[in-house]
């Protein structure tokens, strides 16, 4: 839903990159040469943003019962 403010493994903060990040491969940018810029070697970090989807416009949609 939203991106962790640290990552759950080591806590190294990576909240603050996910616009960063989002937008550079939007551009069609190499994924490992944005998470090399962003200073993120610990593949903790790069599953992290890799692996997030972003849902918070699917599940706004609904109310809560």
């Amino acid at each position: 839903m939203i991106i962790p403010i640290r990552c759950w493994s080591c806590g190294k903060p990576t909240g603050h990159l996910w616009e960063e990040f989002k937008t550079r491969v939007a551009k069609g940018e190499d994924r490992k040469k944005i998470l090399d810029d962003l200073g993120l070697d610990r593949y903790c970090c790069r599953a992290m943003l890799m692996g997030h989807i972003d849902l918070i416009e699917t599940v706004g949609q609904f109310k809560k019962a």
